[in-house]
């Protein structure tokens, strides 16, 4: 089984920054992509940040410039830093990793359990 376990969020007035951050642990072979996504009351969850092999990174526009993603040395990590939070960003965000968990090329998409963010006016 594969675990995917997030920590860093909070309530933060707008202006402030969060730091989140998710660790990949069980029966893993390769991590192809990690990430977060978020969804707000009423809304989809929406991509905010993922990074692929290579670390290629992509942003949603809303965020560009505000927002950074980045990998642990062990690969197994992602961290999302999150600076000038504003109103709007207030959501519940998820991690995500696409992986295989055999040496064959099957891949396989986990989600975190999610952890709230609330940035206050």
């Amino acid at each position: 089984q594969v675990q995917l376990v997030e920590s860093g969020g909070g309530l933060v007035q707008a202006g402030g920054s969060l730091r989140l951050s998710c660790a990949a642990s069980g029966s893993i072979f390769s991590i192809n992509a990690m990430g977060w996504y978020r969804q707000a009351p009423g809304k989809q969850r929406e991509l905010v940040a993922t990074m692929t092999t290579g670390d290629r990174t992509n942003y949603a526009d809303s965020v560009k410039g505000r927002f950074t993603i980045s990998r642990g040395n062990a690969k197994n990590t992602v961290y999302l830093q999150m600076n000038s939070l504003k109103p709007e960003d207030t959501a519940v965000y998820y991690c995500n990793a696409v992986l295989n968990r055999t040496p064959s090329r099957v891949e396989s998409e986990y989600w975190g359990q999610g952890t709230q963010v609330t940035v206050s006016a």
